[in-house]
């Protein structure tokens, strides 16, 4: 079985595909495969559905949405008790029995965590693989053709943030290998994407800085100040306004890269 949820959701057995058209169906199994190999409990997946204004029917149709999945998964094993052992009935929920790995969010936790490590070890280069391969599983935003209820929508927040952040560290991994110049149309989009967003526009004035351009790097933080500024009544951190009066200084730090160490924006001040 293969289930995919960085994008819209795609999942198949022997290259059938599995996905229910009714809409409450494809979000049990998009919960089911976000939560592979334990049991969610018949209590969560009423939430995830109807939230607290629950109808008297609600047990009754959950097991008619089940038996749904059921059939589809036995259309593709060509077997109905194939089907009972991969989406198994426990005590008190349901189970999606299936190897984990074949779940692409599993798979982008997994590449994240040898990317972070690989960085904090000094190998920019394979932390850039690592976080690149994670980043590319992404077809666009988590479950984007799904209704989201409660647990779905703490699942899709925590792969945004998680997204965003992998994409931050891959950039200080591009930086510390002196990609500036390759990174200075992503970091331009970037940051129109999240004018608000600190390490984004510090990463992309260290980048214009680094490409000889001082003026657009110091017009990068006045636009982010200003932002700040009029949408949260806020100062930029005390980090980046280090940054900033290091490229007014010219500091040498800012083209450094120790031997064996990789050193991002983060180590800017």
């Amino acid at each position: 079985m293969e289930i995919n949820v960085l994008g819209p959701l795609t999942a198949s057995e022997t290259g059938t595909s599995i996905v229910p058209s009714a809409a409450k169906p494809r979000q049990i199994l998009a919960v089911l495969a976000l939560n592979a190999n334990h049991v969610v409990t018949v209590a969560r997946l009423m939430e995830e559905l109807w939230g607290s204004d629950l109808p008297r029917s609600a047990p009754t149709t959950l097991q008619t949405y089940i038996l749904q999945l059921r059939r589809k998964l036995s259309a593709a094993l060509g077997s109905v008790t194939g089907a009972k052992d991969v989406l198994a009935t426990r005590h008190s929920g349901y189970q999606l029995s299936m190897d984990a790995s074949a779940v692409d969010a599993w798979q982008f936790d997994q590449l994240t965590v040898a990317g972070y490590a690989a960085y904090e070890a000094g190998d920019a280069a394979r932390a850039s693989r690592r976080l690149s391969e994670a980043l590319n599983l992404w077809r666009g935003p988590a479950l984007v053709d799904l209704q989201h209820g409660t647990l779905l929508e703490v699942e899709v927040m925590r792969l945004r943030e998680s997204r965003l952040a992998a994409l931050e560290r891959r950039l200080d991994a591009d930086l510390a290998m002196r990609r500036h110049h390759e990174l200075l149309g992503e970091l331009a989009g970037l940051t129109a994407e999240f004018p608000l967003h600190e390490n984004l526009h510090a990463q992309f004035m260290l980048a214009l800085y680094r490409c000889g351009r001082p003026s657009q790097a110091l017009e990068a933080f006045r636009r982010l100040r200003s932002g700040l500024v009029d949408e949260l009544g806020l100062e930029p951190s005390a980090r980046v306004q280090r940054l900033q009066r290091a490229i007014l200084s010219a500091d040498p730090v800012l083209d450094g890269v120790p031997t064996g160490a990789v050193v991002g924006v983060s180590s800017i001040g």
